[in-house]
């Protein structure tokens, strides 16, 4: 029997994971595979916790396989998919799509991961290429790239006491995991 993980996400508070629930515990039943369920709410672009946790997870191979509702359920652009899923792949770990019908673990979900790394490869060299070609046409109109000087750069930065705020962050860091040491110890 297969133990596989079943992620959901939604992205705000008023929406519901139960579609996707449904679904994928039926598809986990009529597989007869043993699962455990992560749910992910109220997601950003930049932390997924869940999703972290679901991937240290699999890194340890808890997990033979990992369904998820849709591909944009798992991840936000196609090279956080691709990446996310090769990686797993490399692991010998599955990845299942239940609504977009893929298996990444067969000879056809094979051929389409290949496609969608082609398609995401070729998205990345046109960013980059029109990137460089918008720097060439800014610097050919006399503008400079960067960030616009402000009145913050005008006069020289206070840096007394930076050490020392640093030194009791990494303290406070400590003292929550229960190590308790004097800031001085931070000091160097």
């Amino acid at each position: 029997m297969k133990n596989v993980a079943l992620y959901l996400r939604v992205s705000s508070q008023t929406q519901t994971v139960d579609n996707q629930r449904i679904r994928l515990v039926d598809f986990a039943e009529k597989n007869n595979y043993s699962f455990d369920v992560y749910e992910e709410v109220e997601s950003t672009r930049k932390t997924r916790p869940v999703k972290q946790a679901l991937l240290a997870k699999l890194r340890q191979n808890t997990y033979d396989a990992v369904i998820v509702y849709k591909l944009d359920r798992w991840a936000r652009s196609s090279t956080e998919l691709i990446l996310d899923t090769k990686e797993l792949l490399d692991k010998g770990i599955g990845f299942i799509s239940v609504s977009d019908n893929l298996d990444f673990s067969t000879a056809a979900g094979k051929l389409h991961f290949q496609i969608l790394s082609a398609f995401a490869e070729f998205e990345r060299e046109l960013i980059r290429e029109r990137t460089i070609e918008g720097l060439r046409r800014a610097k050919a109109q006399g503008k400079t790239a960067g960030r616009p000087v402000g009145s913050k750069d005008s006069k020289k930065r206070k840096k007394s006491g930076y050490i020392l705020r640093e030194a009791k962050k990494r303290q406070d860091v400590d003292s929550g995991k229960g190590i308790h040491k004097s800031v001085e110890a931070y000091l160097n």
